[in-house]
């Protein structure tokens, strides 16, 4: 016999009414009485029949995620996050990837749009007037990017970037270099600014590299341009495309550290386990997903809120000190 709420209702000593507002809206709930109706459900194996729910309360219990590349590591602790704070509020997520396609990524919000309650937009590069579309269709939260018109989260470039370049500096490099990723990218125009500002401060020389792909091509790309220059260190876009920056390199038979210093953005599980272990500003990916979440579920009345996360450099054996002569490289 199929178990019903008035069964769940009764182990937990609960009216019927109460068991259901503990499904439909926790949040009218006491914390008690709602450990007691969530305890009840789970020994029983009860599942709140989510089609009904969605005709009672209006809402699917389903919130769509759109990222760029599934493949890139940067986004399975941001959907962990989500998905927890998700599964915290009754709620599926619905994922999908727009392929690195800027382009994408709105005709994926117009198909998700009847079926959610709502998009998590991570590191979207949709320009202003395609986010004004898509948030008329679904309510939309924004991870890794900001707009003036949508609430997001975003990892703040401070402490990290600017702890890693003064970390550099002691290690006496004085010509430091930056890989970009996209053009296009908030996030990578951001970095940009904070790290020629922070050597200008420090009397450091910043060299512009280049954008580049979020990718590992992209990170590839990057290193034969970062030959091109007399740069002795380099900040990367992110880890992926600092590790296979690095891996060019070697390629070529330049040493990192002892000629190159590297430092990626993200910090991956990866990066902790090459040899050399690669230096990065980390990002609190986990949070960031369940903040996006959170802004999705209970939207702050007046102005949307933008949250920015801090980061923390990581020193590891991808810096070295500067070179005491000019190396001939490749």
């Amino acid at each position: 016999m199929a178990v019903t709420l008035k069964d769940v209702a009764a182990r937990a000593a609960v009216s019927v009414a109460t068991a259901s507002r503990a499904f439909q809206r926790p949040d009218m709930v006491g914390a008690a009485t709602l450990e007691r109706v969530r305890a009840a459900a789970s020994e029983l194996g009860y599942s709140p029949n989510r089609t009904a729910r969605a005709l009672i309360t209006g809402r699917a219990g389903v919130y769509g995620v759109i990222v760029p590349d599934l493949e890139n590591p940067f986004f399975p602790a941001v959907l962990k996050g989500a998905q927890a704070r998700a599964h915290e509020l009754g709620a599926q997520l619905l994922i999908t990837d727009a392929g690195e396609s800027p382009e994408g990524e709105l005709p994926l919000v117009r198909t998700l749009a009847p079926q959610v309650d709502g998009i998590l937009l991570c590191s979207s590069r949709m320009d202003e007037e395609s986010l004004r579309e898509a948030a008329s269709l679904t309510p939309l939260s924004l991870v890794n990017r900001v707009s003036p018109q949508l609430p997001g989260v975003f990892a703040d470039p401070d402490p990290g970037i600017p702890a890693a370049v003064q970390h550099l500096r002691r290690m006496g490099h004085r010509r430091i270099g930056y890989v970009g990723g996209p053009s296009i990218s908030r996030s990578d125009q951001v970095r940009r600014e904070v790290i020629v500002g922070i050597c200008a401060e420090a009397g450091l020389e910043a060299i512009e590299i280049g954008s580049f792909a979020p990718t590992a091509d992209g990170g590839r790309l990057g290193a034969e341009a970062l030959l091109q220059t007399d740069a002795t260190a380099v900040l990367v876009y992110n880890d992926l495309m600092a590790l296979a920056l690095m891996e060019r390199l070697r390629s070529f038979g330049v040493d990192v550290p002892g000629q190159i210093s590297v430092v990626g953005w993200d910090d991956i599980t990866f990066a902790a386990m090459i040899t050399p272990g690669l230096a990065t500003v980390r990002v609190p990916r986990y949070d960031m997903g369940t903040t996006g979440i959170d802004l999705l579920h209970e939207p702050a009345g007046g102005e949307p809120a933008r949250i920015g996360l801090r980061t923390r450099f990581v020193p590891r054996a991808s810096v070295g000190r500067a070179p005491s002569s000019s190396t001939l490289r490749a």
